[in-house]
């Protein structure tokens, strides 16, 4: 199971509004302390460790958040109307797009995802499996 993501940010308050952005809206709360953003789902006990809580700071390295390469966490949203809200709010909040909302012939036909790239360049997909 997975416990937690932690993604890289430069600009923390860029970042901050990208996941604001797509996370709230998918019910994720946040909470914020030393320059770092978590966001986790209301029902979780232990909101640092997940499941599911994501981390947005500067990486602890010290060194600049570089892109990902072959990462990409997936967030689940309740409807295919959701995908395109979230994916609309992402671009409105700094994100770039990386795929419209819709199926892909690589994919069920219930399966409806839409790609973003936030303030980093990390590839995001926001979905609805039906």
């Amino acid at each position: 199971m997975l416990s937690y993501l932690f993604i890289g940010a430069n600009d923390i308050d860029a970042s901050a509004r990208f996941y604001d952005a797509i996370l709230l809206p998918l019910g994720y709360e946040k909470e914020s302390s030393d320059g770092q953003h978590s966001y986790s789902l209301s029902d979780i006990e232990d909101k640092s460790n997940g499941p599911g809580t994501v981390h947005v700071a500067k990486p602890f390295d010290g060194q600049p958040a570089t892109v990902g390469n072959g990462m990409m966490p997936a967030f689940r949203a309740d409807s295919r109307n959701q995908v395109e809200n979230v994916h609309a709010a992402g671009l409105a909040n700094g994100g770039a797009d990386e795929g419209s909302p819709g199926t892909r012939a690589a994919y069920t036909a219930g399966f409806y995802v839409a790609y973003l790239r936030d303030p980093v360049g990390n590839k995001v997909a926001v979905f609805f499996s039906s």
